[in-house]
């Protein structure tokens, strides 16, 4: 056999050299990314999370505004986006179409149902029409910025009834001020903005809201996680939470309750008169709290809409010529300073300094008449005299005491300071009974806890802390701050019964302001308003009516301030507006403090202690008879707790709870004020939902059911004046049947 001759491959070995030299090359590379963990320079880790890794927002929740009691003045609620689908690339079923198909008649419904855009038909239609954007590329769907945004779950399912394709609606947050017209220019309100990166932001806008805007906002957190080529979820990927951090939270010393009586007193004066303008402040003395705070014209913040109104909070940022409420300082003044001469007689009508003649408000005057009853009448000219008695330095040394001039220093943005005019002898006289001078309403306020609280002035606040929502913790809290004390306490005393008279006196100013169950102090205004050319407007509804008033004169928790411009009368004084503000608000005000009327005038105070550890049955025996109403909170036995804790004394009718173990028994709650109601609520931990305003009327659960379960219980509240009209329609309804029996 033949033996075949062996022959070299050239083409096979060529082929093995280049295929193992890639093979070569290749697993060298893949040995190169396994230990360097690099491609090009890149990370490809960081290349892997950048195409698969997603990241969702958690959105943080702006602080809620609350007032002193806890109560929600402002919060983030839920509400609805609106997003119109335009492609028609959205539609993959010609049935079942998801996207606009009727552009006039989705607008139309839009234009219905959205309070922002309605009377905007055509603006709406021309939007759903505008397919494409500015660069020409087609819009897949459209958004209508704030107008669409704040959609209520009412306003969206009656959209959404209407079953037109194409309209979306995605969960968002909102703005919610559920009390309306309430301080609003005080709380001011936020919107939500849309930023160049194509986020939306909520964004105060005026009022606490602005001031207070870094701290009321929340950071957004994330969540980071994994999907494949197709966005699914991968399978044990690991996620990556950063919690949201929510704004932190603010507590005013408004009390909801007394600013609900501020509103409704204000709104009804405003009705009557249609008056340019009106500025109220309610505040505590003792502390120089602001318990309520508004002004008209006003706004809601929920729609903003508003018309011949102020962007600003004229209580703070406007200076007025306060007229006669400032011969309070001067009488203060002439007390303090031992000049003053009550029964001294000085001739009234007119008073000449240099080429200059002041007269009294009724041109003529009263003849010769005392200094006591030249008050009592408003007299300027006897300012002008006791002017001279004072010494014009000295006066306005006082005045500079009681911060006029001066900012007070409340926790508010864009605080007037007012100008006190004492170049020329004619404005040192005419700043004597507020004219001239420029002050704010602030100012009035903060000068007059010096009189209601024995000449220890008090700087006004609203802030009363702020704490963070997500620990509780209290990262800024304010105290009460003494301004100093630029009268003597006698001197004080002395000036509340001198204001007391232009009440009682039959010459007094202020018979419009008497209270039927409390004593007030206080002085009217009625002041003449400049006109841009300097010259003064004349005439009864030409005036600024004003009156800074004080309740319980013997010890007073409230002052207030009220002024209304230039209110249309109907042949009456201008104080009577004014009355109609201060009067209810007064009144209720003390009587939801449980400030007791015949107690504060002519009983003592009734001292009390800790009663921790003793016998409820025996306490409540003991406090009965000191004249106060003590409710035992559990089934009787040893106190455990008690409230008021610290208090050492209270006017007697004041409630006194006194906690023990054992089942909680309902207590009846007629006429219980929300304050009553919280600190029952808070000792016992019962469910409640409370409605309305002023003092309880009614209540779901019978008085002496024990609790047993979680049920809230439903209580209502009535504002006196709400009450009054009940019991007017019921005794109308009487009256009726009766004529029909005869």
């Amino acid at each position: 056999m033949k033996k075949k001759r062996f022959r070299f491959q050239w083409g096979a070995f060529l082929l093995l050299i280049f295929y193992g030299g890639l093979f070569f090359l290749l697993f060298t590379r893949m040995v190169n990314i396994q230990a360097t963990g690099q491609i090009e320079g890149q990370e490809l880790a960081a290349r892997a999370a950048a195409k698969y890794g997603k990241e969702s927002v958690i959105t943080a929740n702006r602080g809620k505004i609350y007032d002193q009691n806890g109560q929600v003045i402002a919060e983030d609620t839920l509400s609805y986006r609106l997003v119109v689908v335009v492609s028609e690339a959205a539609t993959t079923d010609p049935k079942k179409p998801r996207h606009v198909v009727d552009a006039e008649k989705t607008a139309q419904v839009l234009a219905k149902y959205i309070p922002a855009m309605q009377g905007k038909e055509d603006e709406v239609l021309k939007k759903l029409n505008n397919r494409y954007r500015s660069d020409g590329k087609p819009l897949y769907q459209v958004e209508f910025g704030s107008s669409g945004r704040g959609i209520s779950h009412e306003v969206m399912s009656k959209i959404k009834e209407e079953k037109l394709p194409g309209v979306l609606f995605v969960s968002d947050l909102k703005r919610y001020y559920p009390n309306g017209v309430f301080a609003s220019h005080l709380i001011g309100y936020a919107l939500k903005k849309d930023n160049e990166d194509g986020t939306v932001t909520t964004k105060g806008e005026m009022g606490l809201e602005y001031t207070y805007d870094k701290e009321l906002t929340g950071v957004n957190g994330k969540i980071k996680y994994e999907t494949d080529a197709f966005s699914y979820l991968l399978p044990n990927s690991e996620k990556m939470v950063t919690p949201a951090k929510d704004g932190d939270d603010i507590y005013l010393t408004i009390d909801k309750t007394i600013q609900s009586f501020l509103e409704e007193a204000m709104s009804s004066v405003e009705k009557e008169y249609n008056p340019e303008s009106m500025t109220a402040v309610v505040a505590d003395p003792k502390t120089g709290k602001i318990l309520a705070m508004s002004q008209r014209p006003t706004f809601n913040p929920e729609t903003r809409d508003s018309q011949n109104m102020k962007w600003l909070n004229e209580v703070i940022e406007e200076t007025i010529e306060p007229g006669s409420t400032m011969k309070t300082f001067t009488l203060a003044s002439a007390i303090d300073t031992n000049t003053w001469q009550p029964n001294t007689f000085y001739q009234s009508g007119s008073y000449t300094i240099l080429d200059r003649t002041i007269r009294d408000h009724n041109q003529v005057g009263w003849g010769p008449i005392t200094y006591l009853e030249g008050f009592q009448r408003s007299s300027n000219t006897a300012m002008a005299n006791l002017l001279k008695l004072i010494g014009e330095d000295v006066f306005i040394e006082y005045l500079d005491r009681f911060g006029f001039g001066h900012k007070t220093g409340i926790d508010l943005p864009n605080e007037a300071a007012g100008t006190i005019l004492s170049k020329y002898p004619i404005q040192r006289v005419t700043t004597t009974y507020g004219q001239g001078s420029t002050v704010t309403p602030i100012q009035m306020i903060q000068a007059m806890t010096a009189i209601a609280n024995d000449g220890k002035m008090m700087q006004p606040y609203v802030i009363d802390r702020i704490v963070d929502s997500s620990t509780g913790k209290v990262i800024q809290n304010h105290e009460p701050v003494e301004k100093g004390q630029p009268i003597k306490a006698d001197t004080a005393k002395q000036v509340r019964e001198i204001l007391a008279s232009t009440l009682t006196s039959k010459f007094g100013t202020a018979k419009d302001f008497i209270l039927e169950d409390y004593e007030v102090a206080g002085k009217t205004g009625t002041a003449q308003i400049p006109r841009a050319d300097g010259t003064y407007a004349w005439g009864a509804n030409q005036f600024l009516y004003s009156f800074l008033g004080m309740a319980p004169v013997d010890d007073p928790q409230l002052i207030m301030y009220v002024s209304v411009k230039k209110p249309k009368l109907n042949n009456e004084l201008g104080s009577v507006p004014v009355s109609k503000v201060f009067n209810p608000v007064m009144l209720n005000s003390l009587k939801h403090l449980n400030i007791n009327p015949g107690d504060v005038q002519y009983v003592d105070k009734v001292d009390i202690k800790d009663y921790t550890g003793q016998s409820a049955e025996a306490i409540e025996v003991e406090l009965g008879n000191d004249g106060l109403q003590p409710v035992i909170v559990g089934s009787g036995g040893k106190i455990i707790d008690q409230y008021p804790k610290d208090t050492k004394q209270l006017v007697k009718g004041s409630y006194v709870f006194l906690k023990t173990d054992g089942d909680i028994i309902l207590p009846d709650f007629t006429n219980w004020s929300l304050r009553n109601l919280l600190v029952f609520k808070s000792m016992t931990g019962v469910e409640m939902e409370i409605f309305g305003e002023g003092f309880v009327a009614s209540q779901s659960v019978s008085p002496g059911t024990i609790i047993t379960d979680s049920s809230p219980i439903v209580v209502k509240l009535k504002t006196p004046a709400e009450s009054f009209v009940q019991d007017v329609e019921a005794a109308s309804e009487g009256e009726i049947e009766q004529v029909e029996d005869e």
